[in-house]
């Protein structure tokens, strides 16, 4: 897929926007995700994501495909996301929408024939809560946690996007990990 991704790139740099809409296909969901996740919201993840793209398109000529895209695609969502998350006040949660709208919509995706109506709504309000708690952590602990654990990223991959040495994000990792732990210890 990376040698796909370096063509489309050498292609939007010669002036063809299309392939810039094949590189948008192949990342919008993933960097919606890493948003979502980081950011708690559906309407801001889905800005985030886009000003992602808007300034991976602009700023392509100085990409380095001796690396991956995704990854440099993914520390710019991942510090706009930051950006945003310094910028709310802290009274935000207050005016936000009812998490659980948002929840059940998410998480009712998952089929399961199994499980009883009641014991899906107790899975969906622990994911909701995990979600929250995670939203609440600092924002240097979030990301990492959000990387590692919610997309699955390799500890290199997750030092290049958060531009810290490998020492600082297994660190930040456990720290935040042990902040939930302790956020979740009454569940």
């Amino acid at each position: 897929m990376d040698a796909l991704v370096n063509k489309r790139i050498a292609q939007v740099i010669k002036g063809d926007q299309n392939a810039f809409a094949e590189i948008v296909e192949l990342y919008q969901h993933r960097l919606y995700q890493i948003c979502y996740r980081m950011l708690g919201n559906k309407h801001e993840a889905e800005d985030i994501a886009q000003e992602a793209f808007m300034r991976a398109y602009v700023n392509i000529h100085t990409f380095d495909q001796n690396r991956k895209f995704s990854t440099w695609l993914y520390r710019i969502a991942t510090n706009l996301c930051i950006d945003r998350i310094r910028k709310k006040k802290p009274d935000y949660y207050l005016d936000a929408e009812v998490r659980g709208a948002e929840g059940l919509n998410m998480y009712s995706s998952i089929a399961n024939d199994d499980e009883l109506p009641e014991d899906e709504l107790v899975k969906m309000e622990i994911q909701e809560r995990v979600q929250y708690e995670i939203s609440r952590l600092p924002e240097k602990y979030r990301a990492a946690i959000v990387l590692k654990y919610i997309e699955e990223l390799p500890l290199a991959e997750i030092s290049e996007i958060l531009d810290l040495p490998l020492g600082t994000v297994k660190t930040r990792i456990h720290r935040g990990r042990e902040a939930l732990r302790k956020q979740l210890s009454n569940l």
